[in-house]
């Protein structure tokens, strides 16, 4: 169905009572053609379908050899066949009808799995043996997969590492830096204008002890600060606005350990 757009007259004149103002102008319904008819398929189509279907289901139960509700049948084999739930439903119940499966109640479900009879008879002697091969192979699972776990962390810590290349490359940078270094230190042993143990000890207590003094300083003017924030009805940052306060931590600067 298409709807009325304004900008478009429709076959409509000007001056005609439409667009005079005098007639209001109708929304006008264009309907398309009636749809086709779906067709339904053939009978033999359907029986080819349903016949392969019974087969899939059929070989499934038997491969699995262990009980399915519909609902499980239908997870395992949606995605690889495509089969819709109905048609699983429909076709083990035709199945179980035909006695190619069994079907057993379990509560309120129905539990369907292969027919036992084509199946040879175990003995406890071959149970045993069975339960034996599973306990070896499951041992064996679990050092093959602890195995798996290694070699991953080790890929992991070899694919983090340097190349070859990377690594020369590096040795190179490292020599080129220690060349630096030495040349360095070559020009430093041949000054004549070194600091004595007493120069170096006279600047390490003039240091002490302007920032002992520094700190006393501070500890005063916190202090002080303080005591008149006490009766002033501003805040501590307006304060110091108006005086003109600058402190350390408005230029980032850390007071030296003693």
């Amino acid at each position: 169905m298409l709807k009325f757009r304004p900008e478009m007259n429709y076959g409509v004149r000007e001056g005609s009572p439409c667009c005079s103002g005098r007639l209001p102008l109708q929304p006008i319904t264009v309907r398309g053609p009636p749809p086709r008819p779906r067709k339904e398929p053939s009978p033999r189509a359907t029986a080819t379908f349903g016949f392969l279907t019974a087969g899939i289901l059929l070989r499934y139960l038997q491969e699995q050899n262990r009980p399915y509700s519909a609902q499980d049948v239908f997870g395992n084999l949606q995605r690889e066949h495509g089969l819709g739930k109905a048609v699983v439903v429909k076709t083990l119940e035709q199945l179980a009808q035909q006695g190619k499966i069994k079907e057993k109640m379990y509560g309120k479900q129905k539990i369907y799995f292969a027919d036992q009879d084509p199946f040879d008879m175990v003995s406890d002697a071959d149970l045993q043996g069975l339960d034996g091969k599973i306990v070896a192979l499951t041992a064996k699972v679990q050092s093959l997969q602890q195995s798996c776990r290694y070699m991953e962390a080790e890929l992991k810590e070899l694919s983090s590492a340097l190349t070859t290349p990377e690594m020369q490359k590096e040795i190179q940078e490292l020599k080129k830096e220690c060349a630096g270094y030495r040349e360095r230190l070559k020009n430093i042993k041949a000054a004549t204008n070194h600091v004595t143990p007493e120069e170096k000890e006279q600047v390490y207590r003039e240091r002490q002890k302007y920032c002992k003094e520094w700190r006393k300083r501070k500890r005063m003017a916190t202090e002080l600060s303080d005591a008149i924030l006490e009766g002033y009805p501003k805040s501590k940052k307006q304060f110091f606005e108006e005086v003109g306060i600058e402190t350390d931590e408005d230029y980032n600067v850390t007071l030296p350990d003693p």
